[in-house]
């Protein structure tokens, strides 16, 4: 798909995208600008099935409305079930700005993140997140990347059973320690 017909195909929708509501700092609709963004990620999400990497997901890191950094789903080429798109996004970008705190930018992301892609968002700091298809698009053809029903155990496209245990006593508070014991060291906000 070139530009031009990503670009038509985003412009041809009814209903406009919109910024999820978990995000309420930016609640507005999505600019005519983004819809290249869009496209560049929705173009990523093709390449990467084309060239097996992983499965039909993209997202372009933008900043002061320059691509930053476009990525695909990489898990397949590196056998590692965190390389999501957003996830390999947000990684490469902090790589080419030497920087964790992504504060002054933006993802564009083919399909809405999982809890795994948006927490790592989330502690980027991004400002904003745009994103094309709504997760049941991807669940529909199998992906069950969206864990937060599975953690719930209502999950209807849990491929695997988790137990989630959380520990106590000694071995709790010797865990928890580490915090107070190293605070120090970390300047966080």
């Amino acid at each position: 798909m070139d530009d031009s017909s990503a670009h038509a195909a985003l412009n041809s929708m009814e209903s406009p995208i919109v910024v999820p509501p978990h995000i309420p700092a930016r609640q507005e609709a999505v600019k005519d600008r983004d819809y290249g963004f869009l496209s560049k990620a929705v173009e990523e999400a093709y390449e990467g099935v084309r060239c097996g990497d992983g499965g039909p997901f993209g997202a372009v890191v933008v900043k002061d409305d320059q691509v930053i950094i476009s990525c695909h789903n990489m898990v397949l080429r590196h056998m590692d079930p965190t390389a999501h798109a957003e996830v390999t996004a947000v990684r490469e970008a902090c790589k080419k700005l030497e920087r964790y705190d992504l504060s002054d930018c933006e993802i564009f992301a083919s399909c809405e993140p999982c809890p795994m892609c948006f927490g790592a968002i989330h502690l980027s700091k991004m400002k904003r997140l745009v994103y094309g298809a709504q997760a049941e698009a991807a669940l529909a053809i199998g992906f069950d990347d969206f864990i937060a029903d599975a953690i719930r155990g209502t999950a209807y496209y849990q491929k695997a059973n988790l137990e989630i245990k959380r520990a106590d006593g000694s071995l709790a508070e010797a865990a928890e320690q580490i915090f107070e014991n190293t605070k120090e060291k970390f300047q966080m906000y």
